[in-house]
């Protein structure tokens, strides 16, 4: 079974995000992430660095802006106005879950669209399921560059999305239609008949669901293609820190059956802040009335 590594693809992208930074800083132009974290969740913040990190590798500037976990919808939907007057940022990012109180719909859809570089607001929602997407959902669009990348054809092919989530499931299920890409798509979810029988008639199995190790050999069909979206830390006595990540496939169970597959750790979670820094290049790249960048 050949290991789809979405930590070598990324890479390979990046280096391509660096030469158009420096395309863009040429013209005097230097994309600008701002990053809003609230409270102390340490995956969050561990998410959050990651970005930072990853912004300074490519050369442009990141931004944090760190609130309490008490913080008030108010003092947060405050601060999301000041980044949106900003000139300086092109993209913002407010990190979920939320505090309780704080109201995740109502933050998304307070960041302007033309910076919103997750692609959760309803505007560029929107623009995606008419087939005109302006930014591609990161998480998505990073499956669909492994698979294009590791040369997988998606046309014609009966693409099973298990999950049906806004972030993944559900925009991956619109890309994969349009006619750039041009598959077969059915999506499943916690109410479908027969799942192992519909998972068994993929070429492309993609599991996006956070259930450790729910995908077993009896889903995946001799010589399909399985992307594994989940990302589980579940409780391992043997493992230095006491736990491990798994994803939602069984990587053992299917290793025979399967043509290929993504690793978790490795897979799809690189290029997932691959894809935002794409997103916030053509966010300074719309911003100042130029072309989009094709990977």
């Amino acid at each position: 079974m050949k290991i789809l590594s979405g930590t070598e693809t990324s890479k390979e992208i990046k280096e391509e995000l660096k030469k158009e930074v420096l395309n863009l800083k040429s013209m005097n132009i230097e994309p600008t992430l701002a990053v809003i974290l609230v409270g102390d969740d340490p995956a969050s913040a561990v998410y959050v660095r990651n970005k930072q990190r990853t912004c300074t590798e490519l050369g442009f500037q990141s931004i944090e802006r760190k609130m309490p976990e008490d913080t008030k919808q108010e003092d947060l939907l405050a601060v999301v106005k000041e980044l949106n007057d900003d000139p300086a940022v092109n993209g913002i990012l407010c990190q979920v879950p939320l505090p309780p109180q704080c109201n995740e719909q109502e933050v998304i859809q307070a960041i302007l669209p033309e910076k919103d570089v997750d692609c959760f607001h309803p505007y560029n929602y929107g623009l995606l399921a008419a087939g005109i997407p302006k930014f591609m959902p990161c998480t998505p669009f990073g499956v669909l560059q492994i698979l294009k990348r590791y040369g997988y054809e998606t046309k014609g092919k009966n693409v099973v999305i298990i999950g049906r989530s806004n972030i993944v499931g559900r925009p991956l299920s619109i890309l994969m239609s349009l006619k750039e890409w041009n598959a077969t798509v059915t999506v499943c979810h916690s109410q479908t008949a027969k799942l192992a029988e519909v998972c068994r008639s993929a070429d492309i199995l993609i599991s996006a669901i956070g259930i450790p190790n729910f995908v077993q050999a009896h889903y995946v069909k001799k010589g399909a293609v399985v992307i594994d979206v989940g990302i589980n830390r579940v409780h391992d006595p043997s493992h230095p820190k006491g736990s491990r990540l798994v994803g939602d496939v069984d990587f053992e169970a299917i290793k025979d059956l399967a043509e290929a597959a993504t690793p978790v750790p490795g897979g799809v979670g690189p290029m997932t802040i691959a894809m935002l820094m794409y997103n916030t290049i053509n966010a300074a790249r719309f911003q100042e009335g130029l072309e989009k960048f094709e990977l």
